[in-house]
């Protein structure tokens, strides 16, 4: 088997790139205890199924995506702490930034994403995030935030289900089964066929109304999910955002930072400068436009009453080579 497709169905990576990121940083494998370890040179060496295998840097492998090392080292660069916290996560997608905090001790994280189906099983299922999916951060609001977490935790329900209860009983109902009666059968409450014939029309056209979607519904809760906390204010928002600027977003953010919370936002380059400004392949090669960059989305958080407290960089490059940063704001309280 393919070393990185033994790795994902292993359960040692969650995608292929992330097990190609933990060969290129060391990975061997051997099939007994008393033989010598074999090292994955390539992607595409094979590895024998029933085979031992050993990470020799495990770190690529601690969080969903590498985006949960990017954040997990601008919380100790930032010093910020975010267990027991309600937290946003703006840019959502697989899920790195929000297995971070949950790592670190989050009570909730709402995520956000403006794409579908992306957020891993994982954190789909787990009562602590609420994935919300098909809605762009700029044109977040409180009101649409809780509009759409409501429908992510809920299921839709006929306002007027079916009273299975009250189904008419079919003529000779003691037929069945080889029933039997005597003399003194009174047959008088027994439904007539155009009682049956009326009861059987009706639920055929409400079957094909359902079909077309004609069916009025109403929102109800999943099981367990009735006590989930909506309230659009937050004492930590983070994101990792991407083809957009950080002075699009930053707007529709900042009404939903609570009093005296910290927002803590990768910030990067290649989506804050223009075309001309951007080299080939989307990277940044001139180191003096990063200054530009920091200045711009200083004077945007200054703008919106946010107090910039730190930026530096990340501790990871992006995955196209692109140097990244981290910028640390804080709400007055």
């Amino acid at each position: 088997m393919r070393a990185d497709v033994f790795l994902v169905e292993g359960g040692y990576a969650t995608t292929r790139s992330q097990a190609q990121r933990l060969i290129a940083a060391g990975v061997q494998w051997r099939l007994a205890p008393t033989l010598p370890w074999n090292k994955v040179a390539k992607n595409g060496d094979d590895i024998p199924d029933c085979a031992e295998l050993q990470l020799l840097d495990a770190a690529e492998a601690k969080y969903l995506s590498r985006g949960g090392l990017k954040l997990e080292g601008a919380l100790a660069a930032s010093g910020l702490q975010v267990a027991g916290l309600r937290c946003l996560d703006v840019g959502q997608s697989t899920g790195g930034f929000t297995d971070c905090l949950l790592q670190q001790g989050a009570a909730q994280v709402i995520g956000v994403d403006v794409g579908q189906g992306q957020l891993h099983e994982r954190l789909r299922v787990d009562p602590r995030v609420i994935g919300v999916e098909g809605l762009n951060a700029r044109h977040l609001t409180p009101q649409a935030l809780v509009e759409a977490c409501e429908e992510a935790l809920s299921e839709r329900i006929e306002a007027e289900p079916e009273d299975n209860d009250t189904a008419p009983e079919a003529p000779y109902a003691w037929m069945r089964n080889g029933g039997m009666v005597d003399d003194d059968y009174d047959d008088s409450q027994d439904a007539k066929e155009h009682e049956i014939e009326a009861f059987k029309a009706e639920r055929m056209a409400k079957a094909r109304a359902r079909a077309a979607g004609e069916i009025a519904t109403v929102r109800q809760r999943r099981a367990g999910r009735e006590d989930d906390d909506l309230t659009p204010s937050f004492p930590f928002i983070t994101g990792d955002l991407s083809f957009i600027s950080l002075t699009l977003v930053l707007p529709a953010l900042a009404p939903l930072l609570a009093p005296g919370g910290n927002l803590l936002m990768l910030v990067k380059p290649q989506f804050e400068l223009q075309p001309g400004q951007v080299g080939k392949g989307g990277i940044v090669r001139d180191a003096s436009l990063y200054a530009e960059v920091e200045q711009r989305i200083r004077a945007c958080c200054a703008g919106l009453g946010l107090q910039v407290v730190g930026w530096w960089g990340s501790a990871i490059d992006g995955g196209d080579g692109n140097r990244e940063f981290f910028i640390h704001a804080r709400r007055a309280a």
